[in-house]
């Protein structure tokens, strides 16, 4: 009914006017290069992560897993406070990179990069990891028998063999991230053309103009319900037993 209430309500006969708008162009465009960009992210760093947490046993998995994938179940103001905490100017990392390199993450758009990437790269990894655990050990086995290191068979053969969960997983993410929130309006502002990405362009919308909140809602709408349609059998594929 909710989505059903916002078709019904958009304003189709200006649709094109609004979405024209240099601001909702500029909004979408960031929108689309961080969340890809926390993606690829979250790949280079949740694969290996999701590897150790499903191959690797040491004293303190279940707490190094739950610190991973909090998350997922953190609100994502709180998020956004943790890493202003770690990584603002006055934090803990923060404060070090900003004196010895000159680098500032806060109120930036590499600033939506991190803090899109804090709260999506979980679903990555718990798509990974999954995977991982009900794969074949004994091709990996057999490869390593062979004379296969082990990062030559982390590449050659464990990487194939979850191909289509890293890419579901990758889908996840980048979707987390597009729609991303809390933790982007706290960490990294809301400015025009820098952070303002479309949720954040929906909200300031909202208290103005209602049919631009509508027409903007329209577009992650449409590219939520077109990576369903079009990824549904590859998920389901990838959440198949090997």
């Amino acid at each position: 009914m909710p989505l059903l209430a916002l078709l019904i309500r958009a304003p189709w006969s200006a649709l094109g006017s609004l979405l024209g708008q240099r601001t909702v162009v500029t909004a979408l465009r960031l929108s689309v290069e961080c969340a890809s960009a926390a993606t690829v992210i979250s790949i280079v760093l949740g694969v290996p992560l999701a590897w150790v947490l499903a191959r690797v046993r040491f004293p303190g998995l279940r707490l190094a897993r739950a610190v991973i994938t909090v998350p997922l179940v953190l609100p994502p103001v709180v998020g956004g406070v943790a890493l202003l905490m770690a990584a603002g100017r006055n934090g803990v990392v923060g404060q070090h990179l900003d004196s010895w390199f000159g680098i500032t993450l806060p109120f930036t758009t590499a600033g939506v990069v991190v803090a899109e990437t804090f709260v999506s790269m979980p679903f990555l990894i718990v798509s990974v990891e999954g995977a991982l655990r009900s794969s074949d050990l004994g091709l990996e086995e057999a490869a390593a028998t062979l004379g296969a290191g082990r990062w030559t068979v982390f590449r050659r053969v464990t990487v194939p063999l979850v191909l289509p969960s890293i890419g579901a997983g990758a889908v996840l993410c980048w979707a987390r991230a597009l729609g991303e929130f809390g933790a982007t309006i706290t960490f990294a502002g809301n400015y025009p053309g820098t952070t303002q990405t479309m949720p954040l362009a929906i909200y300031n919308a909202f208290q103005t103009d209602p049919d631009a909140a509508i027409a903007l809602s329209l577009v992650l709408l449409l590219v939520a319900v077109t990576l369903l349609v079009a990824l549904r059998d590859n998920w389901l594929r990838a959440g198949s037993p090997t």
